[in-house]
């Protein structure tokens, strides 16, 4: 049985509805939110989709050009966007600077100096209580040959919808009825 994405009540079959441009896999109750999205079997090549809202009036949408993932039947995989390509500020950037700083045998205010920054800065950055900005990222990086990122692997991202014990958005969004 596939569960609602937002709900997360087991369904025997879900309609595919787009909620604040999302599109979602929803159950009879929660589709009411959004407005359902039909692929067209036509060849048209005007749109993609055409979408009915819950009232029943029906609007032809130039949508992104996404096609929905369906489930069918075991595990699920999420799609891959822009943020997959990304890569994160490693947890420990604040050690990763000191470190390659003291190794290279420079001062806090020779450092910012090399890279024409405030100390200040250095400080904060040191003591983890700013992230730094992408440009002052590649100075560190390339003054101390360091990297500061780090790669997000998808294979270990918890994202299957296929257990009954995963997180949905109705676990998270409280609704105001």
């Amino acid at each position: 049985m596939a569960q609602c994405e937002m709900c997360g009540a087991e369904q025997a079959s879900l309609t595919t509805t787009k909620v604040e441009g999302a599109e979602l896999e929803l159950c009879d109750d929660c589709k009411t939110f959004g407005t359902e999205v039909k692929t067209q079997s036509s060849g048209s090549s005007t749109s993609k989709y055409s979408t009915t809202s819950s009232s029943g009036t029906s609007n032809a949408g130039g949508s992104s050009g996404r096609s929905s993932t369906q489930s069918s039947g075991g595990s699920t995989r999420r799609r891959k966007d822009m943020f997959d390509d990304m890569e994160e500020l490693a947890g420990d950037y604040d050690d990763r600077i000191r470190n390659a700083r003291e190794s290279a045998g420079l001062t806090q205010e020779e450092l910012a100096d090399d890279l024409n920054e405030k100390a200040s800065l250095i400080r904060k950055l040191e003591r983890g209580d700013i992230l730094p900005s992408d440009d002052v990222r590649t100075k560190l990086e390339r003054k101390l040959d360091i990297t500061l990122t780090e790669g997000t692997d998808i294979e270990n991202a918890e994202w299957s919808s296929s257990s009954s014990g995963s997180m949905t958005l109705g676990d998270v969004v409280k609704r105001k009825d």
